[in-house]
């Protein structure tokens, strides 16, 4: 049976939101031949899933999609406006299309009640699942585990820290990408053509797409307002009658395409490249383009991290506190503390070799086998750990002569101790290569010493 499209006066984006697989713009790299949620689809294996992507980007319409296409009853809570009772009435409708008595689990949040076979299949769609806490995530498990239902989660933040790993380990995590050019131009042409406007010129095109930012609820509901207000008898839009009805809507900045990586690149590399003049200049063009001041803030905390690191520690410490103080005044007086965060940042003396040791420390490490703690190093808090040689021959460095075990060894047996990080000879990391090389002399003698 055809799908009922929505009402006339609804909204146009309601009105276009796919009611078939193939309708479907984007996401090649999840509904294209031979990709995951394709096969899903195809071969009628339903799982429970994440869909983690930047709004308007088509995860409600998934899920919905996919509940159509497997036949399965439809539950949706939205975990912005709702809590556990909302919760409760979801399995409470699962179980009931299930089959399940209420009596067969009493405590619907703790234990899971097993399903009739032959019951109809289920989905639990939560909405922004990131803002439910761990408490409420956790009351989806015993029911996923049971089969009583499917859980799809969508969110707009990265799961591996916002979603419990007991639940994201029982879910396929997919990944939503904004929508390109090319496709979002697709969903222009059919919004004009059900609301029979004129065409869009190729400069008022493009200046709705930059706005936009890849969200495809964002282009047609502003589309939508721009065909409303339209004069009668006009027979094409342009960029100027564009930018006449939106006015400061528009930006001169595209916030979600090239432009947006290649301003926040630039603005990294003026940091690094010491120039506190192009630093500062690149981070204006971007707030006034309207960028979020959190997300420049959260950009100049990584590079702090990874161009200053600890020529100058405390780079890091005040571009948290310019964060603080952003977050606390909002924009515009908060914009002044990123300001004097770019500016410092930029004539701080420049060191990556924390992040280059870092990442060097992580290769080893995941192309090397689990080696055991060496036994001197373990933790001993009981007498059988201690019979068992836990700790056994120590040395404590705070009892050494300064303060240093001279030619200890704290790797694991049979690793040649690799040398990650190289102090720069540029501010802190000066002194801290002097000392260094002073232990790594004192190492030398030791061993030397031993034989």
């Amino acid at each position: 049976m055809a799908a009922v499209r929505p009402d006339p006066a609804a909204p146009l984006a309601e009105r276009l939101r796919p009611r078939h697989l193939d309708e479907v713009i984007g996401q090649p790299q999840l509904l294209g031949p031979g990709q995951p949620l394709r096969v899903a689809f195809e071969t009628g294996r339903l799982h429970s899933m994440i869909l983690w992507g930047p709004p308007g980007t088509g995860k409600t319409t998934l899920a919905r999609l996919t509940a159509e296409a497997f036949g399965a009853r439809f539950i949706a809570i939205s975990a912005v406006l709702g809590g556990v009772k909302d919760i409760r009435e979801a399995v409470e409708q699962a179980q009931a299309a299930r089959g399940v008595s209420a009596a067969a689990a009493p405590d619907l949040l703790s234990a899971a009640a097993a399903p009739a076979a032959p019951a109809a299949r289920c989905i639990v769609f939560v909405d922004e699942v990131h803002r439910f806490n761990k408490a409420q995530q956790d009351a989806f498990l015993p029911h996923v585990e049971s089969g009583l239902f499917t859980f799809i989660g969508a969110t707009t933040e990265n799961p591996s820290f916002e979603v419990n790993a007991a639940l994201l380990s029982r879910a396929t995590v997919h990944v939503l990408q904004p929508l390109g050019e090319a496709d979002q131009a697709v969903l222009l042409e059919r919004g004009r053509a059900l609301l029979d406007a004129p065409p869009l010129a190729a400069e008022a095109q493009a200046r709705l797409i930059g706005y936009a930012d890849g969200d495809a609820r964002r282009l047609l509901n502003t589309y939508e307002n721009v065909v409303a207000l339209l004069p009668r008898g006009t027979a094409s839009i342009d960029a100027a009658l564009l930018e006449k009805l939106l006015g400061a809507q528009l930006r001169r900045y595209d916030k979600g395409g090239d432009a947006f990586y290649d301003s926040i690149s630039a603005l990294h590399k003026s940091v690094r490249g010491s120039s506190p003049d192009a630093a500062l200049y690149w981070m204006v063009r971007m707030l006034d383009g309207g960028a979020d001041g959190r997300y420049i803030g959260r950009r100049l905390i990584r590079m702090a991290a990874e161009d200053i690191g600890l020529a100058d520690p405390r780079a890091l410490r005040l571009c948290l506190d310019a964060v603080e103080t952003y977050e606390r005044l909002g924009s515009p007086e908060g914009e002044l503390a990123l300001a004097e965060a770019v500016i410092y940042l930029a004539v701080a003396p420049k060191s990556n070799a924390v992040y280059t040791a870092y990442k060097a420390a992580r290769r080893l490490v995941q192309q090397d086998g689990s080696r055991p703690v060496p036994l001197h190093l373990r933790n001993a808090p009981t007498q059988l750990m201690k019979q068992l040689e836990h700790g056994k021959d120590y040395r404590y460095a705070h009892d050494e002569a300064e303060a240093y075990a001279a030619g200890e060894r704290y790797f694991p047996e049979g690793l040649a101790e690799p040398r990650f990080y190289e102090p720069v000879p540029r501010g802190l990391e000066l002194k801290i290569g002097e000392k260094l090389a002073h232990l790594r002399q004192l190492d030398a003698e030791a061993r030397k010493r031993r034989g």
